[in-house]
C-alpha cells in the first residue's frame, strides 16, 4: 500500500472517530461469517460499530484524541466497536456474545477518553448511565421524604390529642 492511500485511509478513520470518546477492541479470529453477522446485527440494535481496522493505521488516527491508549491494544487481528450511546450497555452484550460465540476474543476499551484501558469484562460490570440516574432520583426522594415524615409527624400527634380531647369531652 503506497503512503498516500495510507495517509487517505488514516485521515478517513482520524474523521470517523473524531467524536469518539470510548471504544473496545475485539478479536474476531475463528468467527464464521454467520456468527460475525449475527454479532454486528445485535450491535447495530444497540446502535453500535464493529468495524475491522488496519491496527498501524487505526494507532495513527487515534494519536492525539481520546482514543490514544486504545492504541496499546490493537495487536493482531482487531476489530473496534464503537456506539453514540452508552459503551457500558455494548460490552454487556460482547460479554454475552462472548459466551454464545466462543472464539470471540474480547481485549481492551477506553471509557468517556479515560486514558486507562480497561478490560470489556470490567467495562460491562459498571452501572450504566440509566441505573446511575435512578439511583440519584432515589436518594434525592428519599430525603424529602424523611422531611416530609419528620414535618407530619408532630402534626399528627397534635390531631390525635385534639381528638382525644374532643372524644372525652363530649
Amino acid at each position: 500500500m503506497s503512503r498516500a492511500v495510507k495517509a487517505l485511509m488514516t485521515e478517513q478513520l482520524r474523521e470517523r472517530y473524531a467524536g469518539m470518546s470510548s471504544a473496545c477492541v475485539v478479536e474476531l479470529t475463528g468467527l464464521d461469517v454467520q456468527a460475525q453477522e449475527k454479532l454486528r446485527r445485535n450491535l447495530r440494535g444497540k446502535s453500535a460499530r464493529l468495524e475491522v481496522v488496519k491496527n498501524s493505521l487505526a494507532r495513527r488516527a487515534f494519536q492525539g484524541g481520546p482514543l490514544d491508549p486504545l492504541g496499546a491494544a490493537l495487536a493482531g487481528p482487531c476489530a473496534v466497536v464503537t456506539s453514540p450511546g452508552s459503551l457500558i450497555d455494548v460490552a454487556k452484550l460482547l460479554v454475552e456474545a462472548a459466551k454464545e460465540f466462543k472464539k470471540l476474543k474480547l481485549k481492551q476499551g477506553v471509557l468517556d477518553g479515560d486514558p486507562m484501558l480497561l478490560s470489556v469484562e470490567a467495562i460491562a460490570k459498571m452501572r450504566g448511565r440509566l441505573e446511575i440516574l435512578g439511583e440519584l432520583a432515589m436518594l434525592l426522594s428519599s430525603a424529602g421524604r424523611a422531611v416530609a415524615g419528620c414535618l407530619q409527624s408532630p402534626q399528627a400527634k397534635i390531631a390525635g390529642c385534639l381528638k382525644g380531647i374532643a372524644e372525652k369531652a363530649a
